[in-house]
Order: C-alpha cells, then sequence, then structure tokens
C-alpha cells in the first residue's frame, strides 16, 4: 500500500513538473524575431516579386522562410522597397546569392509564377523556373520555391511547406478553452482543428500528415482521439478506466503506440489502429509514458522513473531488451527522435532546476544543453532533422522557438494572444 501511494504521489509529482515546463506559447498569427544567426550563414537577397501583386508579395515571404534556416541569411531591403527594385540596388551587393521573380495572371485567372536563384559573384544561374497556381495559393507557391532553393543549396529537403500543431489555451467569456490549432512553419495561417472547454494534451501527426492524434478530456477522463483533417472525422480511438495518454503513430501509420494504466499501472502499448488488438510492451512497477517510434518501427524510446528518476529507454518491440539512453541529468524526458535515429532531443534538468533542451548523440553519447530558459519543452525535430521547434519563455512571456541542432541558430515566435504549449513539428506533406 505505502509503495502504491508513492507511486501515486510521484506519477503526480512529475506529471505537474511537466505541465509547469509546458505551460505558455501562444496563439498563431505569430512575428518572427531572429535572436541568434550563424555567422558561416550565406547572405542571400531575395528581391520582391514584379508584375501581378497579391495580398503579400512572394518575395518577402520567401525571404521570410529563408531566414528561419541556419543555412542562409535573408538580407532585409531598405524600408519602402518596392517591387520595381533591381538586382543593382545598393542592399543586395553583399548577397552570395539573389532571388528575382514575377508573377503574370492568365486568361484563365490563375497566376505564372517564375524565379531565378542567382550566384552573384560568378553571375551563374543556379535554378531557373516557373509554376501555375491559383489566387488563393500564393502562400503556398512561395514555401515551395524556398523549399527548391534550400534543396539547391544544401542538398537536402527544405521544409517550408510543412506545418505546426499545437495546443492553445485561450479564454472566451471569461472561460478557459482549448484548441488545437495548426499553421504554415513560419505561424502564418493560423487554422482550428478542434475547439473544446475540455483539456486537450498530447498532439501527434500521422506519416502521410492527413491524421492528427490527441488526448482530450472531453467526457470527463483522459481518452485518446483520431481526426482527420480534411474532413474533421473524429475516431475514438481508446477510453480504458485510468490514463490514456500519449499517443505516438508508427512509421507505417498503422499503430499507435500509447501510455494506458488500463491494469494498474501506467505502461506502454501498442494498438492496431484498424483491429483495436492492443499489445502491452512494458511490464515494471515503475512509470512508463511518453513513447516514440524509431524510424524502422522496431523499437520505441520512452519516459520510465524506473532507475529512480525520470530518463529515457528504448524498447526492442520484438524481443523486450530494454537499455537506458539517458545518464547525463536527474531528469530527461519529452524526448523526440530524429529521422535519421542519430539525436534524442529532450527536455533536460541536471541538479540546477532549470528544465532546458538538450540533445544526445546516440552514436557517442555526448549531451549539449542547448537552451538558457527556465521551463523549455516539448523538443520536436523538423522532417529533415536540421532545426527543433520547442516551447520557452521569454520576457515573461510563452512563446514558440525554433533552432538548430547545435543551438546556434535561434528565432523566437512572439504571442499573440493565449497560451500554447506541446508544439508538434509535422511530417513532409503528401
Amino acid at each position: 500500500m505505502n509503495r502504491d501511494l508513492r507511486r501515486r504521489s510521484m506519477q503526480y509529482k512529475w506529471i505537474g513538473v511537466c505541465l509547469m515546463v509546458l505551460a505558455g506559447l501562444a496563439k498563431a498569427q505569430l512575428t518572427i524575431e531572429i535572436t541568434q544567426t550563424l555567422d558561416s550563414a550565406r547572405p542571400i537577397a531575395v528581391l520582391p516579386f514584379t508584375g501581378q501583386q497579391v495580398d503579400e508579395n512572394i518575395g518577402a515571404i520567401i525571404r521570410s522562410n529563408l531566414s528561419h534556416s541556419d543555412y542562409f541569411k535573408a538580407l532585409q531591403p531598405p524600408e519602402g522597397t518596392d517591387a520595381r527594385v533591381s538586382q543593382d540596388e545598393g542592399w543586395t551587393t553583399s548577397a552570395d546569392l539573389l532571388v528575382r521573380g514575377s508573377a503574370e495572371k492568365l486568361a484563365d485567372g490563375r497566376l505564372r509564377f517564375h524565379y531565378t536563384l542567382l550566384e552573384r559573384g560568378s553571375g551563374d544561374v543556379l535554378l531557373d523556373d516557373a509554376l501555375v497556381a491559383g489566387t488563393g495559393r500564393w502562400r503556398d507557391v512561395a514555401h515551395y520555391i524556398s523549399d527548391r532553393i534550400y534543396e539547391k543549396m544544401t542538398g537536402e529537403r527544405g521544409f517550408f511547406t510543412t506545418h505546426l500543431l499545437y495546443v492553445n489555451e485561450y479564454t472566451r467569456n471569461g472561460r478557459i478553452r482549448y484548441r488545437l490549432g495548426i499553421s504554415d512553419m513560419d505561424g502564418k495561417r493560423h487554422v482550428t482543428a478542434l475547439d473544446s472547454a475540455e483539456p486537450i494534451l498530447a498532439p501527434s501527426w500521422s506519416p502521410d500528415s492527413r491524421r492528427i492524434s490527441y488526448v482530450s478530456f472531453e467526457s470527463g477522463k483522459p481518452a485518446v482521439y483520431i481526426q482527420e483533417l480534411a474532413t474533421r472525422k473524429r475516431t475514438l480511438l481508446t477510453d480504458f478506466a485510468g490514463l490514456n495518454s500519449a499517443p505516438s503513430w508508427s512509421p507505417d501509420g498503422e499503430r499507435m503506440a500509447l501510455t494506458l494504466s488500463r491494469d494498474g499501472n501506467p505502461e506502454i502499448y501498442v494498438i492496431d489502429i484498424a483491429t483495436r488488438e492492443l499489445t502491452r510492451v512494458t511490464n515494471h512497477p515503475a512509470i512508463d509514458t511518453e513513447p516514440r517510434w524509431t524510424a524502422d518501427g522496431k523499437a520505441l524510446i520512452f519516459t520510465s522513473d524506473r532507475g529512480g528518476g525520470p530518463q529515457i529507454y528504448r524498447v526492442t518491440l520484438a524481443t523486450g531488451e530494454t537499455r537506458r539512453l539517458t545518464f547525463n541529468g536527474r531528469f530527461n524526458a519529452r524526448a523526440d527522435l530524429s529521422p535519421n535515429g542519430r539525436y534524442l532531443a529532450m527536455v533536460n534538468e541536471n541538479g540546477d532546476g532549470q528544465y532546458r533542451i538538450a540533445i544526445q548523440d546516440l552514436t557517442n553519447g555526448v549531451v549539449n544543453r542547448l537552451t538558457r530558459s527556465p521551463l523549455d519543452a516539448s523538443p520536436s525535430f523538423a522532417p529533415n532533422g536540421r532545426m527543433l521547434v520547442y516551447a520557452t519563455s521569454r520576457k515573461g512571456s510563452g512563446v514558440l522557438a525554433i533552432m538548430s541542432l547545435d543551438g546556434a541558430f535561434r528565432l523566437t515566435l512572439p504571442p499573440v494572444e493565449g497560451q500554447i504549449r506541446e508544439p508538434v513539428w509535422s511530417p513532409y506533406l503528401r
């Protein structure tokens, strides 16, 4: 009995710490503020697109996108620069690369966008392309062009057409409400996937980015739901007695790993989404939670206090073999694996009371604490594995932040309204 009470006390204390760490990120239209850049970043100038104009100049969106990456330093044009500027304008002279383009309205009402990427020193044309899109898709076009430029210069796929998913806590008529928000990765075009008077937790993307999962308390207890984004159709996946939490999609999208306490203790399970067949993965008196899949679908990482405090473990599904991954710090939780499986991002506390984002290289065990704020949470890798989004605070306000894996590049998305927590970066859109 004493052991059970101690376990319950530890469970609630742990949950309380996680909620404290997660508190505070803001709603969505979000303004970018770059707080740290790389000296090695390549200067690039993006001219305003000429021709047919839309609500926001395509060039400005591309410039903003590229400033989100650790590879480019996007130069800002002088205030008042308009679409008539030429590549000979003085503000472009320090750029290694130059982007220019135009938009032309076609007879059918669509827009034809043409763009070029030039290397200023040699004058070589690195990209010269055109595409046609509906007038309402100009922002999609800007993200696509940004991806093409990024891939051309780095050899890696860009991430500007991806999305962010997060929980937004806000107030309506004096009452707290919760919604699942989705935005472009730059914080624009916010949409609400779900609005509820009850708490929403632990959002997660399906591998094809067409569905999401989350925990909802709308029935008065935690339950796991799946929702199709296109139709908003919702399906109840689990509502067992006790905890139903931390859902995580398998790489093939056919299974879900999650935490259930249906047998009296929080354990990791895997459920077949189609058949609802349930497989118990862990069996330990400790708290096991926050599962995440390895890229091959053969193992899970998870958080457990079986060693005396929250640490990250790896379990092989075929054999049940379990090994501890983290040893640096007394608290390591909320982990995410990089797409290539090499890096582990997590919330780390090493005895100083500061909950910060850390990266562990799983090939050599080296751990780097990357952030400086006392309450950082929920790291999530971009699908190309080069960047992280996480929850933090700045000047007393909750914010979303994006940074490179070495912490040398960092930007924040200042809040406008409400509180945002648990940001999750989408896979590539399919």
